[in-house]
Order: C-alpha cells, then sequence, then structure tokens
C-alpha cells in the first residue's frame, strides 16, 4: 500500500466554542462599524486576574493568528485564544442593558464561581474526553 492511498479519517464534528445572542451579535456589529480601521474580528479570552481567579478578555483583532480558533456566528467573525478554548468552550455571550449599564456577558457552562462585582470568575476547563477528542 503506499502512502497515496491512505485516506485520511473523517473529522467528527466539534462544538463551537462560543456563540453569540442577536443583542450581541448586533453590538459587536455596530462597534466594528464604527471602528477607527477595519479589524479581522472580535478576539475573545481569558486572563488570570481579580478576586475569584480569571476575568474574561474581549478586543478588537488585527489579525488572526495561526492558533486561533475561529467562529463565525451571526455575521461576526470571533477569533478565540487558543489557551482560552477549554475555558470557554459552549459558552454563549450575551449584551444587556440595565438602567445603570450595558456590558457583554458571558453564560458558561464551566463557570464554577464569581466575585460579588461579577468582573471575575472562576472557571473550570473542560477535560479533553468531554469533548469527545481522542
Amino acid at each position: 500500500m503506499q502512502t497515496s492511498d491512505i485516506q485520511p479519517r473523517a473529522r467528527r464534528p466539534r462544538a463551537q466554542i462560543v456563540s453569540l445572542t442577536e443583542r450581541a451579535a448586533e453590538r459587536v456589529r455596530e462597534i466594528m462599524d464604527r471602528a477607527e480601521k477595519p479589524y479581522a474580528g472580535l478576539r475573545v479570552g481569558v486572563k488570570n486576574g481579580g478576586c475569584a481567579g480569571m476575568e474574561y478578555t474581549l478586543e478588537y483583532a488585527e489579525a488572526a493568528y495561526p492558533l486561533d480558533e475561529v467562529v463565525e456566528d451571526k455575521g461576526v467573525r470571533i477569533l478565540v485564544e487558543p489557551k482560552a478554548v477549554l475555558f470557554l468552550l459552549g459558552s454563549q455571550i450575551d449584551y444587556e442593558t440595565s438602567k445603570l449599564a450595558s456590558k457583554f456577558v458571558f453564560r458558561n457552562p464551566n463557570q464554577t464561581d464569581a466575585c460579588g462585582c461579577g468582573e471575575s470568575v472562576t472557571i473550570t476547563p473542560v477535560a479533553v474526553e468531554e469533548q469527545g477528542r481522542n
């Protein structure tokens, strides 16, 4: 058997890392349309910080990095930092407006706790087995 005869195994469908509600997608599109220059998308990640241990990050992405996970949802291109994938798997980003604030809110099934002010969270990463990868 020659190497050219070997067919790659079909990949299983992967779970979407993050999704946006309609409100969040609309707000991101508005923000991106008003940006001072075109961007490659919205970069989403996590960083260490706050009293609960981690904070979500959102920022303009000037370019996609080679290891970024790219998610297209409701007309928005989301670039997920590689180190954040296991922390964000299955998360939904919403946009909420109240009398006192307007903000993006993460609904993350991996989040186990949050500080009182809601600025930092505790997140348990998804085990690789739970993703269906071998």
